[in-house]
C-alpha cells in the first residue's frame, strides 16, 4: 500500500527588518521644546492675582491673555507646518524656541498690561511655529513602526508642564515673582533651541530636499485627513473639559482650598504622562492605530458617565480622574501616528494643522465647559464628554482601514 506523502513544511513568516535606534537625543530636545512653549503659558496660572495687581488691572483681562496666546499658537502652527514643508524644518525648529525666549524676556520687562500682552500674544505665534514641525521632524526621523512611541515622548512635555512646570513655577515665583518666572521659561526654551540645533545638524535621509516640491492645503487635506483632524478635535475637547474644570469639580464636589487640590492634579497629570507613553506603544505594537484610538476613547467615555456623576468620596473621584485621563491619553499618539503616516512634502503641513484643530478643541472645551457648568452643573459634564467620545471614535472606527 502506497505511503501517503509527507506533509510540506509551513514556511516561516517574513521577518521585519530590525528597528534603527532611536533617536533618544532628538526627542529629549523635542521634548524640552515642547515643555517649554506649553510652559510659556501656563507657569501663568499661580500668579493671575500677582499679575493683576502689579500691571494695575482686572483678574479677567490677566486670564484673557492665554486665549490670546492660544489664537496666535493655532494661526502660527498653521502657517509654519506648511512654510517647513517648503523651506525646510530647522529655521523653525531653532528660530521658535529662540523667539519664545525673547518674548519671555519682554514680557518679564514690560510694565502696562498692553505690553504684556503683546509679548504673551507673540510668544503664542513662536511657540506654535515649531511645536507642529517638531512634530513632524520625530516623524520623520523615524520608520512608521517607531512613530507612536517617538511622538509619545514628543507629547510628554505638555504633561510634565502639569506635573513638574507648574508646581515649580510657584515655588520658584514665591523667590523671585512671575518676573523671574518668565526668564526661567526663557532659559529653558533657549536650552531646547540649543538642542535641536545640534541634533537635526544631520539632514533628515529621504528623497526630497526641502523646497523640492511647493505643499498645498489642497493636497494635504485630503477625506482620511480631515477624518483624522475631527478625530482629533473630539479627544481635545474629551481632555480638556476634564484638564480645565477637574480642579473647580473637587472644589465644589468636597469644598477643597487651592491647596488642597495640588495632590489630585498631580496625579491626574502623571496619568496623562503614563497614558501617554503607554499609548505609544500600543500605536506601534498593535496592528490597527485607529482601531486602538477608536477603544481608548469609548473606554474614557464609560469612565467620564462616573467620574462627574459618583462622588462616592475625595479618593474615588482622583482615582476616577486619573483612570479617565490615563485612558484618554492612549488614544493621542495612536492618532499623531496615523496623522504622520503621509508623505514627506505634506507631512509638516498635516501636523501643523494638527495643532490648530487641537487649539479648537480646547476652545470648545472650555465653552461647552462652561455653559454645560451653567445650565446642568457638573452632573452634564459626563453625558457631554462621553457623547463626544463616542464620537470621535465612531469617526475612527468608519476609517480605520
Amino acid at each position: 500500500m502506497p505511503h501517503a506523502p509527507a506533509a510540506l513544511p509551513k514556511a516561516a513568516p517574513p521577518r521585519l527588518p530590525p528597528l534603527a535606534p532611536m533617536p533618544w537625543a532628538l526627542l529629549a530636545a523635542a521634548c524640552l521644546g515642547m515643555f517649554a512653549a506649553s510652559s510659556s503659558g501656563t507657569t501663568r496660572a499661580p500668579f493671575l492675582i500677582d499679575m493683576a495687581r502689579d500691571l494695575s488691572t482686572s483678574l479677567p483681562m490677566v486670564a484673557n491673555l492665554m486665549a490670546m496666546t492660544s489664537i496666535a499658537w493655532g494661526v502660527a502652527s498653521l502657517l509654519a507646518g506648511a512654510g517647513s514643508d517648503r523651506w525646510g524644518r530647522r529655521p523653525f525648529l531653532i528660530g521658535g524656541p529662540l523667539g519664545l525666549a525673547a518674548c519671555m524676556v519682554g514680557a518679564a520687562s514690560s510694565g502696562s498690561y498692553a505690553g504684556v500682552a503683546a509679548w504673551a500674544t507673540a510668544a503664542g505665534g513662536f511657540a506654535g511655529s515649531y511645536t507642529g514641525v517638531v512634530m513632524a521632524e520625530a516623524s520623520a526621523r523615524v520608520v512608521d513602526r517607531q512613530r507612536g512611541r517617538a511622538l509619545g515622548w514628543v507629547m510628554a512635555g505638555q504633561s510634565l508642564t502639569l506635573l513638574v512646570g507648574v508646581p515649580l513655577a510657584a515655588w520658584i515665583g514665591a523667590y523671585v515673582g512671575w518676573r523671574g518666572v518668565n526668564l526661567c521659561v526663557g532659559v529653558v526654551a533657549l536650552a531646547a533651541a540649543l538642542g535641536l540645533f545640534v541634533t537635526t545638524l544631520a539632514p533628515v535621509d529621504g528623497p526630497r530636499a526641502a523646497g523640492t516640491l511647493r505643499p498645498s492645503y489642497r493636497s494635504a487635506m485630503s477625506g482620511p485627513v480631515i477624518r483624522l483632524l475631527a478625530m482629533g478635535v473630539a479627544e481635545r475637547i474629551c481632555y480638556g473639559l476634564t484638564a480645565v474644570y477637574f480642579a473647580t469639580f473637587l472644589q465644589s464636589s468636597y469644598s477643597l482650598s487651592l491647596a488642597g487640590v495640588a495632590v489630585p492634579l498631580a496625579t491626574f497629570a502623571l496619568g496623562n504622562i503614563l497614558g501617554t507613553i503607554l499609548g505609544g506603544q500600543l500605536a506601534d505594537r498593535l496592528p490597527n492605530r485607529l482601531m486602538t484610538f477608536a477603544l481608548a476613547m469609548f473606554g474614557s467615555a464609560a469612565i467620564a458617565l462616573v467620574l462627574f456623576t459618583w462622588t462616592a468620596g475625595l479618593v474615588v473621584s482622583v482615582a476616577l480622574g486619573f483612570g479617565y485621563v490615563l485612558v484618554n491619553a492612549l488614544a493621542r499618539p495612536s492618532l499623531m501616528a496615523a496623522l504622520a503616516n503621509v508623505p514627506d512634502e505634506v507631512r509638516g503641513t498635516v501636523l501643523g494643522l494638527n495643532v490648530t484643530s487641537a487649539s479648537f478643541g480646547w476652545l470648545g472645551a472650555a465653552s461647552l465647559g462652561g455653559w454645560m457648568m451653567a445650565e446642568f452643573g457638573f452632573f452634564g459634564f459626563g453625558p457631554l464628554a462621553a457623547g463626544i467620545g463616542v464620537l470621535g471614535g465612531a469617526l475612527a472606527l468608519v476609517g480605520r482601514r
